[in-house]
């Protein structure tokens, strides 16, 4: 299936904290995160590939695109490791990679087995980007993301 002819479904993340650490903010809906282009970054906090390539990846896309009216939300899928990967390692990580925005985590509501977001993204792990589109569409979903070649395409669009 293309992504491309998705619309990207609403957030159901229930806990967040906001971009100064603040705990206790609403969930977030797709519409708090502007009318531009949207980057989901999805992680574990025991997850090495998370922190080696994941977060440096997201670093380099906000610094380069958060002034340029592209949104940011980061969620903790957890999915395994609960013990570890619990929310207050959010603001550990958002302090870590100085990321002033939204970090959200997701654990599967009763009776599931998946969190919310990888139920409805149709993720397969972490580190996970997803990129949405201004209208609305997921343009990109996966693991790996060229962080040089979505910026120099956001730039121009």
């Amino acid at each position: 299936m293309s992504f491309a002819e998705q619309q990207a479904p609403e957030l159901r993340v229930q806990r967040w904290i906001g971009s100064d650490g603040a705990s206790g903010l609403a969930p977030l809906n797709l519409s708090g995160l502007g009318t531009g282009p949207k980057i989901l970054f999805t992680f574990q906090h025991w997850c090495p590939g998370c922190h080696s390539h994941g977060f440096p990846t997201l670093q380099r896309l906000h610094g380069a695109l958060s002034s340029k009216g592209v949104g940011f939300a980061v969620i903790q899928t957890v999915f395994e490791g609960a013990h570890e990967n619990t929310f207050e390692k959010l603001r550990v990580n958002q302090l870590r990679y100085e990321l002033p925005v939204a970090f959200g985590h997701d654990e599967p509501p009763v009776g599931a087995t998946l969190p919310t977001f990888m139920e409805d993204y149709r993720t397969r792990g972490t580190p996970w980007f997803t990129v949405i589109d201004a209208g609305g569409r997921i343009v990109f979903s996966d693991f790996h993301l060229d962080a040089d070649l979505l910026v120099k395409e956001l730039e121009n669009s």
